[in-house]
């Protein structure tokens, strides 16, 4: 059984932004914006940084984003803000328009303490709480296992709390596997959770950077994948092509199983996700 009914659940697909911290950056990423809307994504999500590092710079994209005319969604955490400050963000996204969240529970900034944090599920019901339906509520899942849980039953049952919290979605980690993804899919199907699990898809651009970014999320590389991208060196191009090649047969399959939709991680880039939703004429779909 899937917690993904093509039946019951429109198929959607969606992009991610971090906030730049530069004005160049940001008319660079208004760019990418506006080539990568073109599309017809249903959302673009914007990232919060540590301890609501990116606060203000988070909201500043996404109204600027929303008044492009797309559907934006803010990421949401605590951090280190108060529940003052959340409520206040919560209020000035309603009064923009904004009616969708990813809400997770973030990191700490340095010189917190771990006995600091809050859980994204007790976000959850803060929103819930503070606004009622009016969001619509996306969270984390992790179909590798999130690389602080205990272990693969534990990680499973944190996801349920989320989800009894009043989350609508979910949006994983990236992975190269389909069947962890599939397999996630069965355990929590067995452990009574009924939201879409949306496939988060990582384009493959640099191995430096994915290498040392999946060894800190626990996203695993398959070992084939690796060697390949390993020889291909400093020829960039070739190594674009290949991982190209590997996240649409990747993303196939997803779909192919019955997976409710991708969420694409473009890194404020858009030369590979508009290669591989071109590749799966997802603007058909």
């Amino acid at each position: 059984m899937s917690t993904s009914d093509s039946n019951e659940v429109s198929t959607h697909f969606s992009i991610e932004f971090f906030p730049p911290r530069t004005d160049e950056g940001r008319e660079k990423l208004l760019a990418v914006h506006d080539r990568l809307a073109a599309l017809g994504p249903e959302f673009f999500s914007v990232t919060y940084g540590a301890g609501g590092s990116t606060r203000e710079g988070t909201r500043q994209i996404v109204l600027a984003l929303k008044e492009r005319g797309s559907k934006v969604a803010p990421h949401l955490s605590f951090g280190g803000s108060s529940d003052q400050e959340v409520g206040e963000l919560l209020r000035s996204y309603q009064q923009a328009g904004i009616d969708r969240l990813v809400v997770l529970r973030g990191d700490l900034p340095s010189g917190y303490g771990s006995s600091q944090h809050r859980y994204a599920s007790e976000l959850v019901s803060f929103v819930r709480r503070e606004t009622g339906d009016h969001f619509h509520i996306d969270v984390a899942c992790y179909p590798e296992i999130h690389p602080a849980a205990k272990d693969y039953r534990t990680d499973i049952d944190y996801f349920r709390i989320k989800v009894d919290a009043g989350a609508d979605s979910a949006i994983t980690q990236y992975f190269y596997n389909p069947d962890a993804y599939f397999y996630f899919l069965d355990q929590c199907a067995g452990a009574g959770i009924r939201i879409p699990v949306v496939p988060g898809i990582m384009p493959i651009t640099n191995y430096e950077k994915l290498a040392r970014f999946s060894a800190n999320c626990g996203a695993e590389i398959p070992r084939w994948i690796q060697r390949r991208l390993e020889g291909y060196g400093d020829d960039t191009e070739s190594l674009r092509s290949f991982g190209i090649d590997v996240v649409t047969s990747l993303c196939e399959k997803l779909l192919a199983g019955g997976a409710p939709g991708l969420h694409f991680y473009a890194m404020n880039q858009a030369g590979s996700v508009s290669t591989i939703w071109q590749n799966l004429d997802l603007s058909n779909r």
